[in-house]
């Protein structure tokens, strides 16, 4: 801290904390509520476009995922710290890397899942799937990858500079516009799976619009200087970040694919009741989003002034109120796993089986909040081993040990749902190791 300044207190770091959060909170909540609905209408349009649906959806969470927390996240710290440090027209300069970064993004996406997607979600689902997503993904990326590349980058423009709120106003249009539009294109007008694509798609390109008139006015505190010449430097600013977090979205997400893999020895049951309690960490996702995007850009402006011990005091605090929040959330389906299966099955096997999974991981994932917390506020540091070692520890604990648990241990299919409960605590444990004085300390420019 600056001579004469006082270190905020508990509960002036919580408001500030709890200002930023709420915002980004009521957004993931309502995203979270579109796709229930897409799903909904997707299973309208039949069981060969469900499918169709459900092989594409682990793509479309991973675009939204790396967009949006993971560069997105980069693009967060990047700025926090430059204004943090005092160097707005380095902030101003970042938002053309964002932007160029987003393109290359977004194009990615749109390059393999929209020009190539029989081949790609034929070797998950089948060539049957394969055909029925077609359409579907070619206007969900195709048409859809860019502009929410672009959006989520310059939401995250706006977060760098403080302005959750004005960044969430934009995003909310988006997400309560796309139900009704999916419903409108996929039924009325007849385009069926491929109209959900088609309005995703639309309602993504006017946000995007939007969100960059929004950053173009100076709405992130500043006026980006889109001429700027490209920079090496200013490029790994965001990348150093960026690209971590983008290869940790993918772990986490090869870590339920393996044990979904492992688990469909035990049959279609034992695969659809995993499914089931996956979904809590989904629904989990929001709770801790909000809080780590606002650890993001206050961690980063204290980095960026070399407040290191504001730093560290400003991540735990979010990450206790994370820890609270996603731990009572998850006891209580652990309390009462029965009820929380049965809202998506009445196959009383599946039921079975997902309660009993959910036994096991409900209590784990106060811990998972933890971590989560504690990943946003990394970000915000530009300190990213500690997450990099928590995402591999929980996959080798999730996968290997609940291998070792399972069979020679005998415990069997609950072998597994222990390993997961265990890898999830061990995700949040080596992350909260991570954020300590030896570890976050300055090392030149921040």
């Amino acid at each position: 801290m600056e001579a004469g300044t006082t270190p905020p207190g508990m509960a002036a770091l919580l408001r500030r904390i709890a200002a930023l959060a709420a915002p980004t909170s009521l957004i993931a909540l309502l995203q979270a509520a579109a796709q229930l609905l897409e799903t909904w209408l997707a299973a309208r349009q039949g069981t060969a476009a469900l499918a169709g649906w459900a092989v594409v959806l682990p793509f479309a969470l991973l675009l939204q995922q790396m967009s949006a927390g993971a560069m997105g996240g980069g693009v967060v710290s990047a700025i926090a710290r430059a204004l943090g440090a005092g160097r707005p027209a380095e902030a101003a300069d970042l938002v053309l890397h964002a932007v160029l970064i987003a393109l290359g993004g977004g194009l990615l996406f749109a390059l393999l899942l929209a020009v190539f997607p029989h081949a790609l979600l034929a070797l998950i689902g089948g060539p049957a799937a394969a055909e029925a997503a077609a359409a579907y993904a070619a206007w969900l990326f195709g048409a859809g990858a860019v502009p929410v590349w672009l959006a989520n980058t310059l939401a995250s423009v706006l977060r760098g500079g403080g302005r959750h709120a004005l960044a969430a106003r934009v995003l909310a249009l988006a997400w309560c516009g796309y139900p009704p539009l999916g419903w409108l294109l996929a039924e009325p007008l007849g385009m069926g799976l491929a109209g959900l694509g088609a309005a995703f798609a639309l309602v993504f390109w006017v946000a995007a619009l939007a969100m960059a008139a929004v950053v173009a006015r100076g709405g992130a505190g500043f006026l980006p200087r889109l001429r700027a010449r490209p920079s090496a430097m200013l490029f790994h600013r965001i990348l150093s970040v960026g690209l971590v977090a983008c290869a940790l979205a993918t772990i986490a997400n090869a870590t339920t694919i393996l044990v979904t893999g492992q688990l469909a020895g035990y049959g279609p049951v034992a695969v659809a009741a995993y499914g089931i309690s996956a979904r809590l960490e989904f629904l989990t996702v929001p709770l801790a989003f909000g809080v780590g995007s606002a650890l993001t850009a206050l961690v980063g402006r204290a980095a960026g002034a070399g407040e290191w011990a504001l730093a560290r005091r400003t991540a735990w605090v979010g990450a206790g109120m994370a820890l609270l929040v996603t731990g009572a959330a998850g006891l209580s389906v652990g309390i009462w796993p029965g009820g929380f299966a049965r809202a998506f099955t009445a196959d009383p096997a599946v039921v079975a089986v997902a309660a009993a999974a959910l036994s096991f991981t409900g209590p784990a994932f106060g811990g998972f909040g933890l971590g989560m917390a504690l990943y946003f506020a990394s970000m915000g540091a530009g300190r990213m081993k500690g997450p990099v070692l928590a995402a591999l520890s929980r996959i080798g604990v999730a996968v290997g040990g609940g291998a070792l648990l399972a069979g020679p241990l005998g415990l069997g299919m609950e072998g597994h749902f222990l390993g997961v409960a265990l890898g999830i605590t061990a995700y949040g444990a080596v992350t909260a190791a991570s954020v300590r004085r030896g570890v976050w300390r300055a090392r030149g420019i921040a």
